[in-house]
């Protein structure tokens, strides 16, 4: 059977189920054990939210949620790094890439205000909205996921519990182009000419387009300033492959793909325009973990 991404019929939005089982039978969240289902080609159809990380943060109509693997089973402490290629973490990346709707159950535990009492609850739709590389709190490397609920379903409760993230518009896509006025600015600063490969595009009312790409994310918990210092003119293929981690900047903001970790253009900038060391920082640390830290090439390569 071919995966299904989608509310099953039959099933409403804080539905109740009393086990795994349950919810495998109402094809809800179909694997038994895993809290991720999903493959790399495919894409990830539903996830679990029940405790088992303790870097996930559930804020109700966004979730900060953890990988899998790494895990020992014993005491749920983490004692390895987590690989971006495990077929659950790797489902999810495809379901941000291709803007896939997501799932979400919960389960009963105490680190959540949303879960249910007993069982698991049904809790709607969401999107992968970013995801990242970091050091969790047992000192190995975690992959985060960002996963926002989609408008026009029922609220979740107790909605007074919602935390909001002001600094994070929603829509529904599988990234964020935030057209702020200082993102218009630095747009016009350049004349709608992508810093990367210096091309504007052309539309059909002869004026041109261009994105305002941020560096460091904005919102929650990357908390990016909208700020000129760290926001670049990209054109949409490169601030897709800018947002998706397919290019990262060194310090001397010289763009590289990090599929090949070569070099593809050093960005021109333009009159006082400057672009903060710090925020290219924490985007390569997003996507190359330890190794983003530095700035030297050489470091950044993978080791043999």
């Amino acid at each position: 059977m071919s995966r299904f991404f989608g509310t099953p019929a039959g099933v409403k939005v804080g539905q109740f189920f009393i086990d795994r089982r349950e919810l495998h039978e109402a094809f809800v969240h179909r694997p038994t054990q895993a809290g991720i289902s999903g493959t790399k080609l495919e894409g990830s159809d539903s996830i679990v939210i029940s405790g088992g990380y303790v870097d996930d943060e559930d804020h109700g109509d966004y979730i900060i949620y953890t990988g899998h693997g790494g895990k020992d089973p014993n005491s749920k402490r983490q004692i390895a790094d987590q690989s971006r290629d495990a077929s659950g973490n790797a489902g999810l990346i495809t379901s941000h890439a291709q803007a896939l709707p997501v799932r979400v159950v919960r389960g009963k535990h105490k680190g959540s205000p949303f879960a249910p009492p007993a069982g698991y609850i049904y809790s709607g739709l969401y999107l992968v909205t970013q995801w990242w590389m970091e050091l969790g709190r047992d000192g190995f490397q975690i992959i985060r996921f960002r996963l926002e609920r989609i408008d026009e379903q029922v609220p979740l409760e107790p909605q007074s519990l919602n935390v909001p993230d002001p600094e994070f518009a929603t829509t529904i896509v599988s990234r964020r182009i935030r057209d702020s006025q200082l993102a218009r600015e630095v747009k016009k600063l350049y004349d709608y000419q992508c810093q990367v490969c210096e091309h504007a595009v052309p539309t059909s009312n002869n004026v041109f387009y261009a994105e305002g790409a941020h560096v460091r994310p904005l919102g929650r918990p990357h908390l990016g300033h909208d700020a000129l210092s760290n926001i670049l003119c990209l054109c949409p293929n490169h601030h897709s492959q800018f947002d998706l981690g397919g290019l990262v900047l060194t310090d001397a903001m010289e763009a590289i793909e990090t599929r090949t970790m070569t070099p593809v253009a050093s960005l021109s900038f333009r009159k006082r325009h400057v672009v903060e060391t710090s925020n290219a920082s924490y985007h390569r640390a997003l996507w190359l973990g330890a190794r983003g830290v530095s700035s030297d090439l050489r470091l950044l390569q993978p080791s043999a």
